[in-house]
């Protein structure tokens, strides 16, 4: 038995034992304390008080919606759009139509701390209470991020309570899966938290299969009164096959079954592996003032090979003969390193009649990116067959036979091997000031000095860049009554770039300013609330990066449209869901994509990103024989993205642009309480089997979705 299931079977062992064990059997107060900090850089405002679009993704609609893992939870807001995931090694998403880096995995926050960056995989999302989409640049907050705005992930910590869950599920595709999670005290003053999950999964895609595990341990600590520090560990590893799809054939999809992969199953997978470390002490002066300080330390790590189609035009096949891809080998060992530090106060006092609430700190950071990146590929195809070329590792795409080439060529390009080092020192205020009890005006600022050292191990040169960056807010906010407000903001944003230009030399950030207005409100006394947003989000010096990640200026691009969002109870008895947005952006200057060598006009759209989504879930409690049913389902519309920059095979003209369809799939779940401590539970996912696909990076690169999917699990809570 692997090392994986070990530390599986221990974790839910310890739960079961420590659960069973009278030294936690305590009888505790009828109030229930819960140990939670505040979240940093955010203060403690009243939804109608910020003036600014934020979505709550909470435990009960992540528990109705059942995923495990960050990207499918996010599908809930249709301000988020999916990104090319890199073969399916780490999340990728836009918000608002912007991505950051498409070298790097998409930046999110865990409990503010930046955990995005690195190598770690996919995020599962066990031991994640919540998860929060704040819209718009927070920069003059948390520092640099993305321009469309910042996830935050609320991880799940100790409670004065003794509680837990087992949880198996079994589904198809042979998914496999086992989740713990147990809290307990274990004094008057502390607690603990033991979450983990173990995953086994086959899938819909031929000869991909994947195994993960995590443990997300934590203990709260509360001194005193006032003062309560929370230490979490997060230990995950993940093996998972490097899955480019499926292509296109002449620009259009459905000739090539979506179950079919085409690299080599008898390549290992990739190992992607994470240790974090995280520390958050906060001190509450009186009922107006707190402290909060945190440390973060990250160590991440990917490594593996995989054989995938190349893009290059003329070593093509399948542009010649719409049956044989032509491919390419590639070797990666990524590490990376991120440490932060982090202080600040909050609290409110009034200057004659005018309130005011304020945060200031400062924080520090170092990221350190070691990336060793190798390529094999052959020669060009003209006046050669597929079976004169093993160069090009050929394969058939509606029939592929594996194994033709034994052993595989090893990768002899270094097309990156270089360490780059950055750190950033900031400083941060913000006041929100009452003005009258209904009229509130928010003043942010933030200071950031920043510097970066890239060690080209490659080409044996170093190159240093430091730069400053001013990044104000402005918001203000009128509540009209008590259940609904009308705000207005202005925020800029910037992005230091983790590259550098052809020459070695560094590269301005990328710095971006967004505009929105919109109304909040509440029905039904407030069980039902909303937010409904327009808004304008204009980027600049945007980076277009080749494979050697070298890169030049592709201009700016702006984004601009109307998100509504609405979800909470209809009735005592019924919830409900609801997410639309409208996004159009494009591209406002010519460029020349170094990728693909093809020139992209001004107003071309950005890949991946729809112009209508639209997310909706609805769900209702009964009771049958005395005991809890819950019961429901929803839908997903995502609409036609642009699926492919520029031309690079020379087929446009003839074909067209290549675009991804819009599809809209259906799901629906039914729970029922067996006893009051067991439940069983079913999810179909795409009732209807629709054939539907979620990203591209190129016609020869897109990502199928799932077929119809059944779940079935079952649960014992305590």
């Amino acid at each position: 038995m692997s090392l994986k299931h070990n530390l599986f079977l221990m974790t839910s062992g310890l739960a079961l034992a420590l659960a069973s064990s009278p030294a936690f059997a305590q009888d505790l107060d009828d109030e229930i304390v819960v140990t939670s900090l505040r979240q940093a850089y955010q203060g403690d405002f009243a939804i109608l008080e910020i003036p600014g679009a934020e979505l709550d993704l909470d435990q009960q609609i992540l528990e109705d919606l059942n995923v495990t893992d960050l990207v499918t939870a996010l599908d809930l807001s249709a301000s988020v759009s999916r990104q090319n995931n890199f073969g399916g090694l780490w999340n990728a998403f836009a918000i608002r139509g912007f991505v950051g880096d498409e070298n790097l995995p998409s930046l999110y926050l865990v409990n503010g701390f930046n955990a995005g960056r690195g190598f770690a995989g996919p995020r599962d999302i066990s031991g994640v209470e919540s998860v929060e989409i704040l819209k718009g640049p927070k920069a003059a907050l948390f520092g640099r991020g993305e321009p469309g705005g910042t996830v935050n992930l609320v991880t799940k910590r100790p409670t004065f309570e003794t509680a837990g869950e087992l949880k198996l599920t079994g589904g198809s595709f042979d998914f496999y899966r086992g989740d713990a999670d147990f809290t307990t005290p274990i004094s008057e003053n502390a607690a603990i938290r033991l979450v983990g999950f173990y995953e086994d999964a086959g899938s819909f895609r031929d000869t991909v299969e994947t195994e993960r595990w995590g443990f997300f341990p934590s203990i709260a600590f509360e001194p005193t009164d006032n003062t309560q520090i929370v230490y979490e560990l997060e230990l995950s590893e993940q093996e998972i096959p490097f899955d480019r799809g499926i292509p296109a054939i002449e620009n259009e999809l459905g000739a090539v079954d979506i179950e079919t992969f085409l690299g080599e199953p008898s390549e290992d997978p990739y190992d992607a592996s994470v240790t974090g470390h995280q520390i958050e002490l906060q001190h509450d002066f009186s009922d107006d003032w707190s402290a909060l300080i945190g440390f973060n330390y990250r160590d991440t790590s990917l490594e593996g090979f995989d054989t995938a189609a190349t893009l290059s035009g003329f070593r093509q096949f399948l542009t010649r003969d719409g049956e044989t891809l032509s491919r390419e080998r590639r070797s990666r060992d990524y590490n990376a390193e991120y440490f932060v530090l982090r202080g600040e106060v909050a609290g409110e006092f009034e200057t004659g009649s005018i309130r005011h609430r304020v945060i200031l700190g400062a924080d520090y950071d170092q990221f350190d990116n070691d990336q060793v990146f190798v390529r094999f590929r052959g020669g060009g195809v003209l006046d050669r067959l597929p079976e004169d070329a093993p160069d090009l590792l050929p394969i058939n795409v509606f029939d592929p036979v594996f194994g033709q080439f034994d052993p595989l060529p090893e990768p002899n390009v270094t097309l990156a091997d270089r360490l780059e080092t950055t750190e950033s020192f900031g400083v941060f205020v913000q006041d929100q000031i009452s003005l009258t009890d209904q009229l509130d005006i928010r003043l942010g600022l933030r200071f950031d000095d920043y510097s970066q050292d890239l060690e080209n191990r490659a080409s044996d040169t170093t190159a240093e860049a430091s730069n400053t960056r001013v990044s104000p807010q402005v918001g203000v906010v009128y509540e009209v009554n008590d259940q609904l407000s009308v705000y207005a903001s202005y925020g800029e944003n910037f992005r230091p770039f983790t590259l550098a230009d052809t020459a070695g030399n560094d590269l301005d950030p990328n710095v971006s300013t967004s505009l929105e207005a919109g109304v909040k409100f509440g029905l039904f006394d407030g069980a039902l609330n909303g937010v409904a947003t327009v808004f304008q989000v204009d980027q600049g010096n945007i980076l277009a990066v080749d494979d050697s990640f070298s890169a030049i200026p592709a201009g700016s691009a702006e984004s601009q449209g109307f998100e509504l969002d609405l979800n909470g109870q209809i009735t005592d008895s019924i919830d409900f869901w609801l997410s639309y947005a409208y996004i159009d952006i494009g591209t406002e200057e010519d460029f020349n994509d170094p990728n693909f060598g093809a020139t992209i006009e001004a107003g071309t759209r950005l890949i991946n990103v729809p112009d209508h989504q639209l997310s909706l879930q609805i769900a209702k409690d009964f009771h049958e024989n005395g005991l809890p049913l819950r019961a429901g389902g929803g839908l997903l519309y995502v609409g036609e993205r642009l699926g492919q920059f520029g031309d690079f095979f020379g087929q446009n003209e003839e074909f067209g642009e290549f675009e991804l369809p819009d599809y809209i799939t259906f799901r629906a779940f039914a729970e029922y309480n067996v006893t009051d401590a067991i439940s069983a539970r079913i999810d179909v996912d795409n009732i209807f089997d629709e054939d539907h696909f979620l990203n591209s990076f190129a016609s020869l690169w897109v990502q199928p979705g799932e077929p119809r999917r059944f779940k079935a699990s079952l649960a014992y809570r305590f």
